[in-house]
């Protein structure tokens, strides 16, 4: 009777295996049995040899969006982010702004007067 040494819960790691695809895929090449007359199996054999080329090109690429749809996403992600003001604060704030538009129009309404009224003084005083 052989005895066991491991205690309760514990486990003895296992070993990672570190395959990719295309050496899964050339060893089951390697592994084919080739059917067919002795040109045939030699053609095969040949075209096995050679490297194949890459005729879809098109599946492989990545596709890139435009700069336009590029442009459209960051600004729709910024305008996600911004904090809108309320309705009361723009009604405040542009009520704001057209007073003081009123008064620099009525200060320089008023300059305007002042000056051409000096000026037909100065002109009719002169003659």
């Amino acid at each position: 009777m052989a005895k066991k040494n491991k205690k309760k819960g514990q486990t003895k790691p296992k070993q990672q295996v570190d395959v990719s695809v295309a050496q899964v895929e050339e060893q089951t090449e390697q592994n084919e049995v080739v059917v067919g007359t002795p040109k045939e199996t030699e053609a095969k054999q040949a075209d096995k040899s050679k490297p194949e080329k890459k005729t879809d090109k098109k599946k492989n690429k990545v596709k890139k969006p435009s700069k336009t749809a590029k442009k459209i996403k960051e600004t729709t992600s910024e305008l996600k982010k911004v904090t809108w003001p309320s309705f009361l604060t723009v009604v405040k704030k542009t009520g704001v702004v057209l007073a003081v538009v009123i008064i620099f129009a009525v200060v320089l309404f008023g300059i305007d007067r002042l000056l051409s009224w000096l000026f037909e003084l100065l002109t009719t005083s002169v003659a």
